[in-house]
């Protein structure tokens, strides 16, 4: 291409100095050291309280997957107020509030509401102040073993862990175990079969048509 206009380059994009500005990522094994060393640290500057807040139990989304469950972002205010715990209480004592969630099942309500007061019943709340003690603050000889570390779990995660075991009622929907079709496959296939018979039955219809005509 002809050089025009005063003799100026076409898109001159290769006078950038690219390599001075290159990132390499060759710290990442010390990135992660780094990390580590930051959790355990947080640990012991926050001991006894635990380090990560509990989670409720909610389905993953989609037909494909909600079979399966997972800690979801927060508390609803309805299973909070299920519970007997303040919207605001909740945050300060280890408690995920998300006010955006909404409960489309009993189910769903009852198991997390459950999975609270639990919670309740092992919490150690140590008072503010020492000596002055508030309406659910924990007893002297609890507040002494949970500073010692006898019997005390760090972790929401590891008290209240969250399992996929499948558990079915008898004649309710059948034993999951012993069956090994595709539930995703059976599901799929009878859609496609709701969708094309239609076209489908026009398909046979017009076969039937034709034999009729052949013999004739």
């Amino acid at each position: 291409m002809t050089i025009k206009h005063n003799q100026q380059i076409q898109k001159n994009h290769f006078r950038k100095d690219w390599q001075r500005r290159v990132r390499v990522h060759f710290d990442q094994p010390g990135r992660k050291q780094r990390r580590r060393n930051a959790r355990i640290a947080k640990a012991a500057a926050v001991a006894p309280r635990p380090v990560d807040k509990l989670r409720p139990i909610v389905r993953c989304p989609t037909i494909k997957y909600n079979r399966r469950v997972r800690p979801g972002r927060g508390f609803s205010l309805a299973e909070l107020k299920a519970a007997g715990i303040p919207r605001k209480l909740a945050p300060t004592i280890g408690i995920a509030v998300d006010p955006r969630r909404a409960n489309l099942s009993e189910e769903s309500l009852k198991v997390n509401v459950e999975r609270l007061q639990e919670y309740r019943k092992r919490l150690i709340l140590f008072p503010r102040r020492s000596g002055q003690t508030k309406t659910g603050d924990a007893s002297k000889e609890d507040v002494k073993a949970a500073k010692s570390g006898d019997n005390i779990v760090r972790t929401a995660r590891a008290a209240l862990p969250i399992t996929n075991a499948v558990e079915f009622e008898e004649g309710a929907i059948g034993d999951y175990e012993a069956t090994s079709d595709n539930v995703y496959r059976t599901l799929r296939l009878a859609r496609s079969d709701a969708r094309l018979v239609g076209v489908r039955e026009k398909r046979a219809k017009a076969k039937a048509e034709e034999s009729s005509a052949a013999k004739k």
